[in-house]
């Protein structure tokens, strides 16, 4: 692979890329802005900021960057947790919620310069599907109660059941209150009563529907809310819903040159606005420069709780951006510098969150976009930064007019788009300990803590394989090499020998295999013999160095494979469809 091409080098072809990725990152931004809870200028902050500055000094040319499902969906369950321990009140959790994305930011600097990128590929290929896929599942549920225009903190009966917990919970506060007042006269009541004699009705009122509000949140408090938004439909915010879903999946039909997300934006906006439609708008973006939020600074004392949890953002970041950074390497043929991409991200979703921005990383698709209008350099991530920049200063009043059901139909669409399809398809034939972990962590992320599914998928990966390589241990097997004094040239054909179990843990190595193979060899033939295993990210590895030398124009052979592992490429379709029946051996 080439080097990255230098600054300034392909003016035209970067500007053209990063205008067209901001276009496409605008409705996104727009979108995972809302879903967080802090409201769609959110998502613009951080899509700018981070997409500026992780250009500048991340080590991927073409890699643009923002809110992403994955960060945005992790963001949104730390917005709640720590909004509810604040009484639900958002202006007083912001300082801690930045603070928390400030340290994720610092935490990413951190890793990058203990030089951890080449570390982070190590993830198995089944902990990082089962993650995406729970995801996506959780996207589409917590989106069915906006697109149905359901709104638990105005629903009646929503808020009746908790008038019982909301005074309770009023109460509690006056004590807490009186006891800091003056705690040698809390034993005679008076100052707790002075307090709570200032709890009106209405109080109670706003405090249940701050309670009804969090109760509906997340894929739970979804689910437990479906009896109520199924008797409260509101038919013209699911109409917008629907209208905008169809848009997206159907313009793509007509032409992928104009984004259909923004088709869809700016389409049924425009409609329900011309048509004065009483529809719900979302959160109001503000306008003008955005201010520093320095007072999130003040919070550091509150912050322990949640390093963990600001330690597991930075890591699925850092994930989030590799992975778009080698998507981007076989796009352009080129070589990221993970270290310094991990630096870069980490800069940028510090800077955002001081500036009120949400978390992000590498966006896959918004990088290859750039790719194929013509990035090539860093430019092009910064053009498409600074354009979302500007859309904020000058669109944010029209663009608080966008109704919250297409900003929802539009996040429909990334819940699809952001499963994997392949992993799931390919459940029923792939080795059962791959099974047993992406289940595992598709489950864990949808229905128990996403923040902890990663963690406990990654150890478990680990005790299966050490499991598998126990039926080895006696002698054991070397890793993988890049080279092999038995390999070597015979004519036009290249024999290379592989030895040791392909799994997760070494298939970066065999990656950098494929450039140990020299370029005048036109018929590779690739020797298995003493492989014993290949797990799900083995095959996948295995795919993908076939796939790169058949692009180079070489016949690519696999030989040595014993009956179960060749009945587990057949069943991935791996044979015949990467390398046919006839070239297996």
């Amino acid at each position: 692979m080439s080097e990255q091409p230098r600054f300034f080098s392909n003016l035209r072809g970067d500007l053209f890329g990063g205008l067209t990725a901001g276009v496409v990152a605008l409705p996104l931004a727009l979108a995972f802005g809302e879903q967080s809870g802090l409201g769609a200028s959110a998502g613009l902050y951080g899509a700018a900021f981070i997409g500026f500055f992780a250009a500048l000094l991340g080590g991927t040319a073409t890699q643009i960057s923002g809110p992403t499902a994955p960060m945005t969906v992790l963001s949104a369950a730390i917005v709640t947790t720590i909004v509810t321990a604040n009484g639900g009140s958002v202006n007083d959790a912001l300082p801690l919620v930045l603070f928390v994305f400030l340290l994720a930011g610092a935490f990413q600097i951190g890793l990058g310069l203990m030089k951890a990128g080449s570390v982070i590929r190590f993830i198995p290929r089944t902990v990082v599907s089962g993650f995406m896929t729970g995801i996506g599942v959780i996207i589409l549920i917590t989106q069915v109660l906006p697109a149905v225009g359901y709104v638990a903190a105005d629903d009646v009966d929503a808020v009746r059941d908790q008038l019982v917990h909301a005074e309770e919970s009023l109460l509690h506060k006056a004590l807490e209150a009186a006891s800091m007042d003056d705690p040698l006269e809390l034993n005679d009541l008076s100052n707790f009563n002075l307090h709570a004699q200032g709890i009106e009705a209405e109080d109670i009122e706003g405090e249940a529907r701050v309670m009804a509000r969090n109760e509906a949140k997340g894929v739970l408090g979804t689910l437990r809310s479906l009896p109520h938004a199924v008797d409260g439909v509101n038919f013209l915010e699911l109409a917008l819903a629907l209208v905008t879903i169809a848009i997206i999946f159907g313009f793509k039909r007509i032409t992928t040159v104009i984004p259909s997300a923004l088709v869809a934006l700016v389409g049924v906006t425009g409609a329900a606005t011309a048509m004065g439609l009483d529809y719900r708008p979302i959160t109001p973006i503000t306008s003008g420069l955005p201010s520093p939020h320095f007072e999130l600074f003040g919070s550091i004392g509150e912050v322990l709780p949640y390093v963990f949890t600001a330690f597991l953002l930075s890591l699925l970041g850092g994930i989030d951006s590799l992975l778009t950074s080698v998507v981007a390497d076989n796009l352009t043929k080129t070589k990221h510098e993970p270290n310094r991409e991990l630096i870069g991200q980490g800069i940028g979703n510090s800077i955002a969150a001081l500036f009120g921005g949400l978390p992000g990383a590498g966006a896959t698709i918004r990088t290859v976009v750039n790719i194929q209008a013509g990035g090539r350099t860093r430019l092009s991530g910064m053009v498409a930064g600074a354009l979302l920049f500007l859309t904020l200063l000058a669109l944010g009043p029209i663009a608080s007019k966008i109704p919250t059901a297409v900003l929802s139909g539009i996040l429909i669409t990334v819940g699809f788009g952001v499963m994997d399809y392949r992993g799931l398809r390919e459940l029923k034939v792939m080795p059962w300990p791959d099974r047993i972990v992406l289940l595992t962590v598709l489950l864990l992320t949808v229905f128990w803590q996403l923040v902890y599914a990663v963690a406990v998928g990654l150890v478990l990966a680990a005790l299966l394989f050490m499991r598998s390589m126990s039926r080895w241990s006696a002698g054991g097997f070397e890793v993988v090499k890049a080279n092999d004094e038995a390999d070597g040239m015979e004519g036009d054909r290249y024999v290379k020998h592989v030895r040791g179990p392909l799994f997760f843990g070494n298939v970066a190595e065999f990656g950098d295999l494929r450039s140990a193979i020299p370029t005048e060899a036109r018929k590779v033939e690739i020797d298995l013999t003493d492989v014993p295993f290949f797990d799900q990210s083995g095959v996948y590895a295995l795919e993908e160095a076939v796939l790169d030398l058949s692009i180079d124009g070489r016949e690519v052979s696999i030989i040595g494979l014993d009956g179960a592992q060749r009945s587990q490429l057949e069943a991935v379709r791996f044979i015949p469809n990467v390398v046919p029946a006839e070239r297996i051996g």
